[in-house]
């Protein structure tokens, strides 16, 4: 999705931290310790490990944090499945490789591969291939996170981008903490179809202005700031940092469309093409953008009764939100707000 030439900008190191931070990998829930979604349990299993075997021998066996372990310690019990292993040695994660199959995964890559393909093209028949191997048992994962979800291609990946970010507008993302904005990106498309630029806030925030501290208004003075410096906003995404990294990883059929519903996070502008994975139909999407129409013009006094209505509206429709989610007939190709739950969510 990057273009060869993309450069990046307005990144301190701080901002690039945070951007970071809000891919790390974390449970869903809170434990008995109380410690919210976000904090990370000391506990919790660490690292990998990756066996690897041939004519039913263990050959190999390394741990990412630990390194190599003994073989003597497991080569009597073996074979072991990927989620013994990951118990045994205490690890988030287990991979079980037959002798060969790396190997075999990129001696297919290189045949198939062509000199126009790009970034996307080559992950996707990397993870294509991968997936084979898994299929024939050759290489194995614990746990299965992707399992059961299909696999794109470079073309349906194409057409998506191009339903939510036309060639040459942008996405945003803007994530706000006690009333300062505490993080954002925005990505341009380029006219090649891949994004070719890359602002972080470090550009942005001197170009917002003086803010009110209450983010649902001053979301708009970041979308204002994108487009006069990287250009029309296709798709912008706003809220809290907190709630943005709960929902990252929250299972609950329809929480997304919720919180959206319910102006937890808010989308402006709206693709259309949002709507089926986000469970919001054309009447949500329009409360959403009178909502929006009735927030900037909140100064007249004729409107502000208004306002109090719509937004009971948008609650009453949450609950239908979540119905249309969870009523899906999986006609999407791939919901990219369920790929990244699994890969990031933990049990704890």
């Amino acid at each position: 999705m990057l273009s060869a030439d993309v450069r990046f900008e307005g990144f301190t190191q701080n901002d690039w931290g945070r951007v970071l931070s809000l891919f790390r990998p974390r449970a869903t829930a809170g434990n008995s310790a109380g410690r919210s979604p976000v904090e990370r349990d000391p506990e919790r299993p660490r690292g990998g490990v990756i066996a690897v075997h041939a004519d039913g021998r263990l050959r190999k066996l390394l741990h990412t944090q630990a390194g190599r372990l003994r073989l003597d310690d497991v080569a009597p019990e073996w074979p072991l499945s990927p989620r013994d292993l990951a118990q045994r040695h205490h690890a988030s994660w287990a991979a079980t490789v037959e002798s060969g199959a790396l190997e075999n995964v990129m001696e297919r890559f290189g045949a198939k591969i062509r000199r126009g393909d790009d970034l996307t093209a080559q992950l996707l028949l990397f993870i294509a291939l991968l997936r084979e191997e898994m299929a024939a048992r050759r290489i194995q994962f614990h746990p299965p996170r992707l399992a059961g979800i299909p696999m794109p291609t470079a073309t349906v990946v194409e057409r998506t981008l191009d339903a939510i970010c036309p060639r040459g507008h942008s996405i945003v993302l803007g994530l706000f903490d006690a009333g300062e904005l505490w993080t954002s990106a925005a990505l341009r498309r380029g006219l090649s179809g891949g994004f070719d630029w890359v602002v972080g806030p470090d550009e942005i925030r001197r170009d917002m202005g003086l803010l009110a501290g209450d983010w649902r208004r001053d979301y708009r003075h970041l979308a204002r700031a994108v487009e006069r410096k990287v250009g029309k906003v296709a798709l912008g995404v706003y809220g809290e940092t907190s709630t943005f990294r709960t929902l990252e990883v929250d299972p609950t059929p329809g929480a997304w469309a919720r919180a959206v519903a319910i102006r937890d996070i808010i989308l402006s502008p709206v693709p259309a093409a949002l709507a089926i994975p986000l469970g919001i139909d054309a009447g949500r999407a329009a409360v959403s953008t009178l909502a929006t129409m009735a927030e900037r013009a909140e100064g007249l006094a004729v409107i502000s009764p208004f306002i109090g209505v719509v937004r009971g509206a948008l609650h009453q429709v949450a609950t239908v939100a979540g119905a249309l989610a969870r009523d899906k007939d999986g006609s999407l190709e791939f919901d990219p707000l369920e790929i990244l739950r699994r890969l990031l969510a933990r049990e704890r």
